[in-house]
């Protein structure tokens, strides 16, 4: 299944695609795509609703973050061996750990807003893993029983703000609009393989991204395992998983977003992002 969140801001309702690509009203079957609805249990139940019984959805709506009440996003750092060159760093003993702020997050297509002071600010195509089931000291051959499906996250990055201002990356991470997620969460079953995935980020037309997460340095088994022996993941975390190279900051000069800049990314099986960059007031 293919499970969106469509509408205001603030005001989304569920929804699926369905397999001629119409939206779909889900609203009175489920309140949200969060919490229980996320487990096996409530995924299953969906899949025995015939989309055809459910309301088309008129127009062209808003697609809002693909999973609703999002308890943590976890991302994690260096994550692809070429990346890490680019950056200059040493290819890492365990998954580097950062949080990006909630409030960061958006829907895929919405603007993203260059804060007040941001000269840095830059691009990062990653997969991003939803957990539908409790994971609490999980191996990593059972680690993606616990997932319920997976979607594109655009990992926007303030150089400046994360290197610069002392402390840890989530300041440079963390700025409003900085998480465009979705368009939609592709449920676990439609990607056998969440490391035969190839991804794409083109900015202004020109491709500036390509890779796949068969070169993660850490599996997304690997990464959910780790993270398990620390504390609870829940149903609704969402974890992104590092990004390819092609990033500004490893370009010579470093290249970086301005307003009127448009962001466009793919996923294989999980659809496309497309975000306009603005200046804040």
């Amino acid at each position: 299944m293919k499970l969106v969140r469509y509408g205001a801001p603030g005001v989304e309702k569920p929804g699926l695609i369905d397999a001629e690509g119409t939206l779909r009203d889900l609203s009175h079957h489920v309140p949200d795509i969060a919490s229980a609805t996320l487990s096996d249990a409530g995924l299953a139940a969906l899949c025995g609703l015939d989309p055809a019984s459910l309301p088309q959805v008129a127009g062209n709506p808003r697609l809002g973050p693909c999973v609703g009440a999002i308890g943590k996003m976890l991302c994690i750092g260096l994550n692809y061996s070429d990346h890490a060159a680019e950056a200059g760093m040493k290819i890492p003993e365990n998954p580097i750990l950062f949080m990006k702020a909630n409030s960061a997050i958006v829907g895929p297509n919405d603007d993203v807003i260059l804060p007040r002071g941001s000269t840095e600010t830059d691009w990062e195509i990653e997969l991003g893993v939803v957990i539908g089931n409790a994971a609490k000291y999980v191996t990593k051959e059972t680690a993606l029983d616990h997932v319920a499906g997976y979607c594109i996250v655009n990992d926007v990055s303030e150089r400046q703000f994360q290197t610069r201002l002392s402390g840890q990356w989530t300041k440079g991470k963390s700025c409003d609009t900085f998480g465009p997620t979705g368009p939609w969460l592709v449920t676990r079953d439609e990607v056998p393989d969440p490391q035969a995935l190839t991804m794409r980020l083109d900015v202004n037309g020109t491709r500036r991204q390509t890779g796949s997460t068969a070169t993660m340095i850490f599996t997304v088994a690997e990464i959910i395992a780790h993270l398990s022996q620390l504390f609870t993941l829940h149903p609704g975390d969402i974890i992104s998983t590092g990004t390819p190279p092609g990033v500004g900051m490893g370009m010579k000069p470093p290249l970086f977003l301005k307003p009127g800049d448009v962001m466009e990314l793919e996923i294989d099986r999980l659809g496309r992002q497309r975000q306009v960059v603005r200046q804040d007031a």
